[in-house]
């Protein structure tokens, strides 16, 4: 069956294909809906129907066995938010999401903005500074911390654990054996954290642990559970901000617009998560045979949904290697995802970067930016660093 649909010697994670994937993207799309990766032995899906259908499809394409391309962190990240088909899933998302409803989240508005203010005054003053390390990384660390109620000590570590899972939802190569003493090292610190106490009464941490008392959860699932919710909450944060302060700093007529029209910013946002997609995709399995335009997937077998792919594909998007503000239908991305596993901190991502570009809109009136070093991540797409300077 494979000698008869296409296939590709294609590897997507060496690392000139993680710093530059769009050709690959495209010619995995040009292929056809579906191609065998032989380098990784997985179903690649590329194109934006394709992808956002078997999204919306969770009974054929099941996330119950893991969607990492590595069995391994599968089994490590049995039983959360990300690893789960109905009804379990609903379980492990109601835990979660208490902290991250829209009427939760109001409630930080004023918060959030006034953090944006502070960051964008001292970064003013900075002269030239690192947009990872010194802008995109300072909100979502506190923000998220404090949702988890994490104890102060124990945050430094946060880039580190959520990198090491990303890379660990790839293939089992250098990068994912590279991170393995890091995805141990916070399972169990969590633990520690958990069996201590420490965790802020109120916080979804504590909300987790609560569950576990109640035996409505396993309390050794918490330490995955927390996981799942720190990856992204963080690691695709860090990546949108960043790319979105790159990409209007590189073209001043953009950033002029958004200085006059403040409204601009929530869909110049979605336009970065199109382009430039912080996450390129996860696998599914297969759960029974599936015909896809000709290719048939085999029950069983296991699929790769590269968001990213999908998020630059011709046959959806009018010229989509163009970054454009104003694209009507840039709401429509799938880079959180879709249907019931669209990524659950949609709502505070959208919240911070809105806090941030709106500080930004109302005291700077130039972005000047340097060249951008992309990072080697087998999940994330992100910027390594990125030297930026704010004019007032």
């Amino acid at each position: 069956m494979l000698t008869a649909s296409p296939r590709t010697d294609i590897d997507l994670y060496t690392e000139a294909a993680i710093r530059s994937p769009y050709e690959n993207y495209r010619l995995l799309r040009d292929l056809g809906p579906a191609v065998w990766l032989e380098r990784n032995d997985v179903w690649a899906v590329a194109r934006y129907r394709d992808v956002h259908a078997a999204l919306q499809d969770p009974e054929t394409f099941s996330s119950a066995s893991g969607v990492a391309l590595n069995d391994q962190t599968n089994e490590r990240m049995r039983a959360t938010t990300v690893s789960t088909d109905p009804p379990e899933h609903e379980q492990f998302r109601t835990l979660i999401n208490r902290p991250l409803t829209p009427k939760a989240l109001r409630a930080h508005q004023e918060l959030f903005h006034r953090r944006a203010d502070e960051l964008v005054e001292k970064l003013l003053g900075a002269g030239t500074f690192d947009v990872v390390t010194d802008f995109a990384q300072v909100l979502p660390l506190s923000v998220v911390s404090d949702l988890l109620g994490w104890p102060v000590e124990g945050r430094s570590e946060f880039l580190s654990w959520s990198c090491a899972i990303f890379n660990l939802s790839g293939p089992m190569n250098e990068r994912s054996i590279a991170d393995l003493p890091a995805l141990k090292a916070m399972q169990e610190y969590t633990r520690e954290v958990i069996d201590s106490g420490r965790l802020r009464p109120g916080s979804c941490g504590a909300d987790l642990l609560a569950a576990a008392e109640a035996e409505r959860i396993d309390k050794n699932q918490i330490p995955s559970l927390i996981g799942a919710y720190l990856a992204p909450s963080i690691d695709t944060t860090v990546a949108m901000l960043s790319s979105a302060l790159w990409l209007l700093g590189r073209d001043p007529s953009l950033w002029q617009a958004i200085r006059r029209d403040h409204s601009l910013i929530p869909n110049a946002l979605n336009e970065v998560m199109r382009y430039e997609s912080p996450v390129r995709g996860y696998t599914r399995l297969v759960t029974r045979e599936y015909e896809l335009d000709g290719t048939t997937l085999p029950a069983g077998s296991r699929v790769f949904l590269l968001l990213g792919a999908a998020n630059r594909d011709e046959r959806r998007w009018a010229e989509p290697d163009v970054f454009d503000i104003r694209r009507p239908d840039a709401k429509h991305h799938i880079a959180f995802g879709h249907g019931i596993h669209s990524c659950i901190g949609q709502g505070l991502v959208r919240l911070e970067g809105t806090a941030l570009f709106t500080a930004l809109a109302k005291r700077v009136r130039r972005i000047e930016v340097g060249e951008p070093t992309w990072g080697v991540n087998n999940v994330v797409r992100s910027l390594a660093s990125l030297p930026v300077a704010l004019h007032n």
